[in-house]
């Protein structure tokens, strides 16, 4: 194969001249001034431009909805149809806003209505959730000889699960306004517009989820109180032993494309020193690299053609 060849084989994937998947700029943090070339074109019929706006956004689209539903076939599956609404929808959007806000208003509003993942039908309040972690009886991992992976990465995938376990706690809107906002980094204003609520609406949410949140963090958890026995290197075994954790399935520690912290703008100088710690670890945590949509997306298209409205 030609080098030229070979250069467009890796385009077409997403891969960078390495043969890796780039980190993922923020489309909250930066407007990428290709977008707008990129719908013109997708909405012509060019599917590499369409192509090119999945593989951009969809990092973002599926990590908010890994946050929002815990469950990671859930949240391909909320991705999917995500991306779907947003195809089959394109010829409706008229560029009165940036395309990534159209695209995560679509997301938000998904995401609110969607059917409850498996996690959020057991409605576990944060005083079900530690009860669950009480009656967890510390315990040992495996002898890493017949495990797939280390036990590094299974205390990591622990730590993961148990965090975003917690977010369930939460209502919808608080979640949303919690990933949104604390995690991801956007302001009051861009968190409003995609949530479609006013900006001070949108920090009263983010206030009383971080409130609900920390309170709990800070009365159990001991990656921010060292005074609380909880530590993820004892609650892995207890988590695989009670089917919550499989090493060769895992939810959160698969490739990972960069913690978000390195990928959206640092927002925690605003936070008390108390509440920075509980952030951290929650903007330290990967994005997880979910499955490439834009073959399924093509597939969609080629049947139907756009839905233009």
């Amino acid at each position: 194969m030609s080098r030229r060849g070979a250069r467009s084989c890796r385009e077409a994937a997403g891969l960078d001249d390495r043969g890796m998947r780039p980190k993922p700029a923020s489309p909250f943090a930066s407007v990428d001034p290709d977008d707008e070339a990129r719908v013109v074109a997708a909405k012509a019929g060019d599917m590499n431009a369409l192509d090119a706006l999945v593989r951009r956004h969809q990092p973002w689209v599926f990590n908010l909805a890994l946050r929002m539903v815990w469950r990671r076939e859930a949240a391909e599956d909320a991705t999917q149809e995500i991306f779907l609404k947003a195809v089959t929808h394109l010829g409706s959007f008229e560029g009165r806003s940036q395309f990534s806000t159209w695209l995560h208003r679509i997301a938000v509003n998904h995401l609110l209505n969607v059917r409850k993942s498996e996690m959020e039908a057991q409605s576990m309040t944060f005083d079900d959730m530690g009860r669950s972690l009480d009656s967890c009886v510390d315990s040992e991992l495996p002898d890493e000889s017949v495990l797939p992976v280390d036990h590094g990465l299974l205390v990591e995938e622990a730590k993961l699960g148990c965090i975003t376990a917690m977010l369930m706690c939460l209502d919808r809107r608080q979640r949303l306004a919690f990933i949104l906002g604390e995690i991801f980094g956007v302001t009051s204003e861009q968190g409003g517009e995609a949530m479609e609520i006013l900006a001070e609406n949108f920090r009263q949410l983010l206030t009383r989820a971080r409130r609900d949140l920390y309170q709990f963090m800070q009365g159990k958890c001991g990656l921010v109180n060292a005074l609380n026995p909880c530590r993820c290197s004892k609650k892995a075994g207890a988590f695989m032993a009670n089917g919550w954790l499989d090493p060769a399935k895992r939810q959160f520690t698969r490739e990972r494309l960069a913690a978000v912290q390195d990928v959206t703008p640092h927002r925690l100088d605003e936070l008390a020193e108390m509440e920075r710690a509980h952030a951290e670890h929650y903007r330290s945590a990967p994005l997880s690299d979910g499955p490439d949509f834009s073959a399924k997306l093509r597939a969609v298209v080629a049947r139907s053609g756009f839905a233009k409205e």
